[in-house]
């Protein structure tokens, strides 16, 4: 994979680059919705490329295992093929999720085994096989087998967690080197840096993953509960290790302002499920502030939704009957909503992108930020 710094901005350590795929370039900085078993929820794929102008989609492994398994996968010819998109994919390693099922798994030197949240079926993930999984789906950037530690891990936890992702990481690394993609393209691995708050776990896990110069490199174990100007922190803490001239992902992050300040720090690539998961409750971002349209004072507005957004929905339907959609559970609603706040979150990042360029980041970040925060 090829990445290329295109700019940079004083006052900031933003950047604009594209990184290139077989299945196509990424402008950056950039946001990945979130396609979880290989949809993202309540979009249809044309609506993802033609009004979202989404670049790159995620799926994730623990699900796309399970359901609709590996076996459907690749006798479709991987994900790309299964779901209609043609446009880059990355997917996560599911460890996220397995760590998740609190109680239904069991962490050993060898990997994790857990039960599936389906119909409870006994499973085992290691380095190696989700490497081989991976493999399969056919994902153009792949992520390694980490352990998320919980925020709140005190410093003995997070020093037995990294020490096992270090583990994993050298190992997976190892299978990845050694196997051949299964279709007939190239695909990235990305190494992901964890250490919980820890300024020293951090620096260490950073070291280690720049050594091993992979297509670019990944923050994870943030936005856990973490108070947000600690999550800051650790990016600055982290990036100044990362290789500069390979894109820097940071994971499940996260709110409009999350996202620029994250850019602020030289992160390059985002993803999170808060439009989407917000989006299907009623709650949508816009430039001048968050609505919540179960809110009464939506009942009698007939204005567009968004008089300033970019999508379609924006300007086709009022604020009055997206509320009426959504407070009568209309699936209507939530997809629209859904709909406006990824192209809000898409919009979001190319004007960084733009003012990057142009120069005049820092300050564009500086007057912006107030409104995206505002609630309507």
């Amino acid at each position: 994979m090829e990445f290329r710094i295109e700019a940079t901005t004083a006052g900031s350590s933003a950047r604009a680059g594209v990184f290139t795929t077989a299945h196509g370039a990424v402008q950056t900085p950039i946001f990945m919705p979130v396609g979880t078993v290989g949809s993202v929820k309540a979009v249809h794929q044309r609506e993802l490329l033609n009004d979202i102008k989404a670049q790159i989609i995620l799926g994730n492994t623990y699900h796309l295992y399970l359901r609709p398994g590996l076996d459907i996968l690749q006798r479709a010819g991987g994900l790309h093929r299964f779901n209609g998109w043609h446009k880059p994919i990355l997917t996560d390693s599911g460890g996220f999720q397995v760590f998740s099922l609190t109680g239904i798994r069991k962490l050993s030197d060898e990997g994790v085994s857990f039960r599936s949240h389906i119909d409870g079926s006994k499973h085992f993930f290691t380095p190696e096989n989700v490497v081989d999984t991976q493999r399969i789906i056919g994902a153009d950037i792949m992520m390694a087998l980490d352990e998320c530690a919980p925020g709140s891990s005190d410093y003995a936890y997070a020093r037995r967690s990294l020490d096992l992702t270090t583990q994993w990481l050298e190992r997976g690394w190892k299978r990845y080197k050694e196997t051949e993609p299964v279709y007939d393209y190239y695909q990235s691995w990305f190494p992901i840096v964890q250490g919980c708050t820890y300024k020293d776990l951090r620096r260490e896990a950073a070291s280690r993953i720049a050594e091993l110069d992979a297509d670019g490199n990944a923050i994870g174990g943030l936005a856990v509960g973490e108070p947000a100007e600690v999550m800051y922190e650790m990016i600055e803490v982290v990036n100044e290790i990362l290789p500069a001239n390979k894109p820097r992902y940071l994971m499940g992050v996260g709110t409009p302002a999350n996202i620029l300040e994250a850019i602020d720090r030289g992160v390059d690539m985002m993803d999170c499920v808060m439009p989407t998961r917000n989006g299907r409750n009623g709650m949508i971002f816009t430039r001048n502030g968050v609505m919540n349209m179960r809110n009464r004072k939506w009942a009698d507005d007939f204005s567009p939704l968004d008089p300033d957004g970019t999508c379609f929905v924006d300007k086709d339907y009022s604020r009055a009957y997206v509320r009426h959609l959504v407070t009568t559970g209309e699936l209507l609603g939530l997809q629209i909503c859904s709909i406006h706040n990824l192209a809000f979150y898409l919009w979001l990042v190319g004007e960084a992108r733009k003012h990057i360029i142009e120069g005049g980041f820092a300050a564009w970040k500086k007057g912006i930020l107030p409104d995206l925060t505002r609630r309507l």
